[in-house]
């Protein structure tokens, strides 16, 4: 747990730099969904499939808990397992400006240090959905399902390639029973 920690604590302090890393793409459509409404969006979220990183690699199970806070805040928390033993990690998220951007999220695992968490698509019903950065660099399918049918899984696929991510980056998580 530590090291995964340490991984999302370092995650988030180059997060916020903003520079752009060798391989990272700035020329993809970044552009958030219209509306969004933060309550309807809190709850569990399964990961279907993710570009992978280092504070996540290997890990399966990958699930993503999201829960209002009294202040406005959303607490997140994050849990996988990986080499077979369970991982989690706490973390807080934000919405800088709701009103003109309102499906751009920030979050943290690291005291004040926020990175852009962007819901780029997402199901009317919120069942599933595609969130990026403003960047290239992250790229994640959620679902409210440990599964997606494969019509709706094939429809974000195409719709992250048409934003221009490349879909051979993807690992798709094992969130087998």
């Amino acid at each position: 747990m530590k090291t995964w920690c340490k991984s999302l604590c370092l995650l988030s302090l180059l997060g916020i730099s903003n520079v752009a890393c060798e391989g990272e793409n700035r020329d993809v459509d970044t552009s958030t969904v219209r509306e969004f409404d933060i309550e309807r969006f809190m709850g569990k979220w399964y990961e279907i499939a993710r570009y992978d990183h280092h504070f996540e690699k290997g890990m399966d199970h990958v699930v993503a808990n999201y829960s209002l806070m009294e202040d406005g805040k959303v607490k997140v928390v994050n849990h996988g397992i990986k080499n077979g033993k369970p991982k989690e990690i706490t973390g807080k998220a934000r919405q800088p400006n709701p009103e003109e951007y309102p499906g751009r999220l920030e979050v943290s695992f690291f005291l004040w240090f926020y990175s852009p968490y962007w819901v780029l698509e997402l199901d009317e019903n919120y069942q599933y959905a595609l969130i990026g950065s403003d960047t290239s660099k992250y790229l994640w399918i959620m679902s409210r399902t440990p599964e997606l049918p494969k019509a709706t899984l094939d429809k974000l696929l195409q719709e992250a390639q048409r934003r221009g991510y490349d879909l051979s980056r993807l690992t798709f998580v094992n969130q087998g029973k």
